[in-house]
C-alpha cells in the first residue's frame, strides 16, 4: 500500500507530555504553548486532562487552561477517564474528549483501577452522553506492543477493543506503544490484524520513542494506510504508571518524517522550534535536537 498523501498530526504535548514532567507549569505558560502549537498550522492538540490532581499533579487547572484558551480553528482535547471528568469538561465548552482503555488486564488495573471489561462499560455510558452534549470522542488503547507488568499482549484482544470504541462511538482509536518496545514487525502484525475488520482512517498510531524505533513505526504504519499520528512537541512526557518509558516521538522528528516522503501535514516547522525551545526553556531541560 502507498504512504497517504496527507497526514493528520495530533498533538499530544500539553497532556501527555506535560503530565509526564517532573516540573508543574502555571496556567499562563500551559496556555501559551497550546497557543503557540495552534499558531503552527497543528490543528489537533491535547490541552489537558480532567483527572485528579492527586493521580496526576501536572494536570491540575486544566479547567483554568481550557477556559482561558481563545476561539482557534484547532481542535482541543480533554482527556476525561469518567463521568465526572465528561461534567467538568462540559462546563468549560470542549469540543472534543478522550477515554483510554487498555491492551493488558494488569495495565488496566494498575492504571485505572478496574478490568478492560469493567473500563469499557465505564466508557459507553461517558461517550453517550458526551454524544449527547454534541462533544466528540477519541478511544486510545495503551500497551498495544507489550505490557510492563505482563509482556506480550494479544492483538486479537486489542482489535475486540478499538472495535468495541469505535462501536461505542468513538470516531477513532489511537493505539499507544506505551513503554515504546514496538518494532516495525510488530507494528505490521498489529495492524495486519486490525486492518481485518476496521478502516485504516479510523486508527492513528501513538508511539514512544524508548529506543529510537518510534520513527520506524510510524514509517510502516504510513505504509499500511494510517493516516493520523500522535507526537509530542520536543519529545515531552511518557506514561507516569510505565517506569522508565521515555518521551513520546517527537514532534518535529514525525515533520521531518513526512517531509521526506513528500506527505502534506500543514506544519509549520520553523514556529514549531521556537514552540519547542520555548517549552524547554520553561521546564529547565536542554532545547531538543534531532
Amino acid at each position: 500500500m502507498s504512504y497517504p498523501s496527507a497526514v493528520k498530526i495530533v498533538e499530544v504535548g500539553p497532556r501527555d507530555g506535560l503530565q509526564n514532567e517532573a516540573v508543574s507549569l502555571d496556567i499562563a505558560t500551559k496556555v501559551e504553548l497550546i497557543e503557540r502549537l495552534a499558531s503552527c498550522g497543528l490543528k489537533n492538540i491535547e490541552a489537558g486532562s480532567f483527572v485528579s490532581p492527586k493521580w496526576v499533579p501536572q494536570m491540575a487547572g486544566s479547567d483554568e487552561v481550557f477556559n482561558q484558551l481563545g476561539a482557534s480553528e484547532s481542535v482541543y482535547t480533554a482527556l476525561t477517564p469518567n463521568m465526572r471528568g465528561l461534567e467538568r469538561a462540559i462546563e468549560c465548552n470542549v469540543k472534543e474528549v478522550a477515554v483510554f482503555a487498555a491492551a493488558s488486564e494488569a495495565f488496566s488495573e494498575k492504571n485505572i483501577n478496574c478490568s478492560i471489561d469493567e473500563s469499557l462499560a465505564k466508557f459507553e455510558a461517558v461517550i453517550q452522553k458526551a454524544s449527547t452534549a454534541n462533544i466528540r470522542v477519541r478511544g486510545y488503547i495503551s500497551c498495544v506492543a507489550g505490557c510492563p507488568y505482563q509482556g506480550d499482549v494479544d492483538n486479537h484482544r486489542i482489535k475486540d477493543i478499538a472495535s468495541a470504541l469505535l462501536s461505542m462511538g468513538c470516531y477513532e482509536v489511537s493505539l499507544g506503544d506505551t513503554i515504546g518496545v514496538a518494532t516495525p514487525e510488530i507494528t505490521e502484525r498489529l495492524l495486519t490484524e486490525l486492518l481485518k475488520t476496521i478502516a485504516p482512517l479510523k486508527l492513528a498510531m501513538h508511539m514512544h520513542d524508548t529506543y529510537g524505533r518510534a520513527i520506524d513505526n510510524i514509517k510502516q504504519s504510513l505504509a499500511m494506510g494510517i493516516g493520523t499520528i500522535d507526537s509530542s512537541v520536543a519529545g515531552l512526557g511518557g506514561c507516569p504508571y510505565a517506569e522508565g518509558a521515555s518521551g513520546n516521538v517527537a514532534t518535529e522528528k514525525v515533520i521531518r518524517l513526512l517531509d521526506e516522503l513528500n506527505i502534506a501535514h500543514g506544519v509549520d516547522l520553523q514556529k514549531l522550534s521556537q514552540a519547542s525551545q520555548f517549552i524547554c526553556e520553561k521546564l529547565g531541560r536542554p532545547a531538543f535536537a534531532d
